[in-house]
């Protein structure tokens, strides 16, 4: 049995053969751990740096480095489909999922708060990676008097199988919306988005209504274990690609991947960098395999001296993206619809440079399933 303490705490983490699923629950986060031993300083709490902050305990799955195992997953019969589940539950006909936890995400200079829900399905709404959700917030919809709110879709921030292994729960990662009058410059709560507010405000037991899932256009092609994968994610987008991540490197499942994983997340600044711990934690167990650059637009500059954004990490690198591209790598970007333009700006600036036809190109890459974008 190893054992990690952190805050005077002890966990015990099943290792080796031992089968059962033991639960460890520290105030209300409650992990469930698989047949194997978790091989990190992994933390669950989202966000460590400020858990002693605010007062929570941190669970880690075992501090030893001795070898890189994975977590054992369950049902396997997740991994026999072989199409993906679409459009289960609809809008007239949702599923009631409940609450299990709901944690702020980022730290207290981000701008905005984000957060991460996990949903408790049941099982009953199983979804591949890179699938959504949809959510109906409680209430009705104030254009249609007595209809309820239109469906707020959400990409899954977690495998099929859940944060919890078991295939039962899924995550979703929401950043408050809110509305600041431009002339006061103060919040209207009249303004806010709804349904990202109804979640982040719910608590353990909630029940939330849920469609779905759907989506096809930035399910992880696994087909092919060698092929390569660039994700380009703002804020938010890295939703999906926590889920591919977890999927390539966490979990002990059928798809054993050997390709190489490269994600850019642009963000504000340090503290609202989202699920940074767990990214840091490939970059140190893969490092052939997994790469991670981070894009801070208040933090830091690009060669011209402007504000970093995404589109200027991919420029800093063009020459082997585009050589990645040529050899068959699928490229996907997920986040704001605004970000789109500059990324498309760059990609065509680069590809003249290079003496190709951004165009063509463009073409090509759709043409090849190679071009995956869902932004909102």
């Amino acid at each position: 049995m190893a054992h990690s303490t952190v805050s005077q705490f002890s966990v015990a983490v099943p290792t080796g053969n031992d089968i059962s699923l033991r639960r460890s629950v520290f105030k209300r986060n409650i992990v469930s751990f698989g047949n194997k031993s978790w091989a990190s300083n992994f933390s669950f709490d989202l966000k460590s740096r400020n858990a002693q902050k605010s007062n929570q305990y941190i669970v880690c799955m075992s501090v030893q480095q001795a070898s890189k195992s994975k977590v054992g997953v369950s049902p396997l019969e997740l991994e026999a489909e072989k199409e993906p589940p679409l459009n289960l539950f609809k809008p007239k006909d949702p599923y009631t999922a409940t609450i299990v936890s709901v944690e702020r995400l980022v730290g207290p200079k981000a701008p905005g708060e984000t957060c991460h829900i996990v949903i408790d399905h049941g099982g009953n709404v199983p979804y591949w990676e890179g699938q959504s959700y949809g959510v109906i917030p409680p209430g009705e919809n104030p254009k249609k008097p007595g209809s309820p709110h239109n469906v707020r879709l959400y990409s899954i921030a977690s495998t099929r199988y859940g944060d919890s292994f078991d295939g039962k729960t899924a995550s979703l990662c929401v950043r408050r919306a809110v509305y600041y009058d431009p002339e006061t410059g103060k919040e209207d709560p009249s303004k806010s988005g709804i349904c990202s507010n109804f979640l982040c405000n719910s608590k353990p037991g909630d029940k939330v209504q849920i469609t779905g899932p759907s989506g096809k256009i930035m399910l992880l092609p696994e087909d092919n274990p060698n092929a390569n994968h660039i994700m380009i994610a703002t804020g938010t987008g890295v939703a999906p690609f926590r889920g591919y991540l977890r999927r390539m490197f966490m979990e002990d499942v059928t798809f054993k991947f050997r390709g190489l994983a490269w994600l850019f997340l642009g963000v504000a600044n340090s503290d609202s960098l989202l699920y940074d711990e767990e990214f840091s934690k490939y970059l140190e167990d893969y490092p052939d395999q997994f790469r991670y650059d981070r894009a801070l637009s208040r933090e830091q500059k690009n060669k011209s001296g402007g504000k970093m954004y995404v589109q200027d990490k991919i420029e800093e690198y063009s020459d082997e993206i585009f050589k990645l591209l040529d050899e068959g790598a699928h490229i996907y970007f997920c986040g704001l619809r605004g970000m789109m333009p500059g990324i498309q700006d760059t990609l065509k600036r680069v590809a003249e440079q290079r003496g190709e036809n951004w165009d063509e190109k463009l073409s090509q890459l759709k043409k090849n399933k190679q071009w995956h974008v869902e932004v909102y």
